[in-house]
């Protein structure tokens, strides 16, 4: 029997990182709390830093990215694009 390997450890990208924060950029018009969000929020928390958002302003979040906000417990936050 063959084995199969240890899955690659996968990661996301910020649009731009600060010292304070981890800006992530979307022109959708419902944001959801995708794969790369919940990836670069894990990786927020863990350099003691904030998710970023940014955002339409007629852009709704879904509940899920809802749900994933208040489990950060002010660690994400939303900026409206011009």
């Amino acid at each position: 029997m063959k084995t199969v390997p240890p899955p690659l450890p996968c990661g996301a990208r910020a649009d731009a990182e600060t010292p304070e924060g981890i800006y992530l950029v979307k022109a959708v018009p419902c944001l959801r709390a995708t794969r790369q969000i919940r990836l670069l929020a894990l990786k927020a928390v863990s350099a003691r830093k904030s998710l970023v958002l940014c955002v339409p302003p007629a852009c709704r979040w879904d509940e899920s990215l809802e749900a994933l906000a208040t489990d950060l417990a002010g660690r994400m936050r939303r900026e409206d694009l011009p």
